[in-house]
């Protein structure tokens, strides 16, 4: 296989770590109270990332539900003696319109205190369920200022039915909030046909094809920009239970599992990829 030379820009890696059942998709096959009776599979995917990291010698941020943290403790103290970053994704995957201001202060204080208990640092980078942060979620940002978050990724500047934020900079960029300011990293868009397109990851990284992820991140690089993209470890687990699901969100889900794996090491081969805040720190932004 011929390796490509390394470029200059550091684009960002993560991983939104949740269970498979604690998807959007599958929130009408499992209910809350349910998850505790479901067997975990976190540790196919997690193990599968790790190990292609470690090959790689490459860094991700792992953007940790507190509810999975205080339940894998072990699997966040691997992350940190990698030395990948430990980020908040939540606590249990709640959207933030269905959280409000005073129930989200409480979430993310719950998800601080399992990683910290888990032997995580403080995390300084969020990202919301389903990038549930927009126009009307805007409160977020102050909430976030307050706990001394210092960069956020859950805007996404796209046209989409359940999120995003279309006029959205889809670059980096300082978001002013109550008690001061906060850095924006979107997961990565490219602008085509008068539209911001998602190229970032999750079932747009398994739906589109490999050259055309190649081509938007070649051509962010070209910008100098760089591109943040987000996985989830059960994409990394073909042989994951199947559930009985509408169709949309089954294609959605399972829609070239089995293609994650080796696409996501492509693209380690052909990019340098760090953690979101190492990514930040690069592009001269202090974090």
């Amino acid at each position: 296989m011929t390796t490509v030379a390394r470029t200059e820009v550091l684009h960002a890696l993560s991983f939104d770590v949740e269970e498979y059942f604690q998807v959007a998709n599958f929130r009408g096959a499992f209910g809350r109270d349910d998850w505790d009776g479901v067997p975990s599979r976190l540790d196919v995917g997690m193990d599968r990332i790790l190990a292609l990291l470690d090959r790689r010698k490459a860094r991700a941020t792992f953007f940790w539900l507190g509810w999975v943290a205080e339940r894998h403790p072990a699997l966040v103290r691997r992350c940190v003696d990698a030395g990948h970053e430990i980020a908040s994704h939540g606590y249990e995957h709640l959207f933030l319109q269905d959280l409000g201001r005073d129930r989200f202060v409480e979430d993310l204080a719950r998800t601080e205190a399992a990683l910290v208990a888990a032997g995580a640092p403080r995390p300084i980078g969020f990202r919301a369920s389903t990038f549930s942060l927009s126009r009307s979620t805007w409160w977020a940002f102050d909430v976030l200022v307050e706990r001394g978050y210092r960069y956020d990724s859950s805007v996404h500047p796209v046209s989409h039915p359940t999120y995003g934020v279309p006029d959205f900079d889809p670059g980096i960029s300082r978001v002013g909030a109550a008690g001061g300011s906060i850095l924006e990293f979107p997961v990565a868009t490219w602008r085509a046909l008068g539209r911001n397109w998602p190229v970032g990851g999750g079932g747009y990284f398994r739906l589109l094809p490999l050259w055309a992820t190649r081509r938007a991140l070649a051509s962010l690089e070209s910008d100098g920009r760089p591109a943040a993209l987000y996985l989830h470890p059960w994409e990394l687990d073909p042989e994951q239970p199947r559930v009985d699901a509408p169709l949309s969100a089954r294609f959605r889900h399972y829609l070239n599992l089995d293609r994650t794996l080796p696409r996501l090491e492509a693209l380690l081969e052909r990019f340098r990829f760090g953690t979101m805040a190492e990514s930040l720190r690069a592009r001269g932004f202090e974090v």
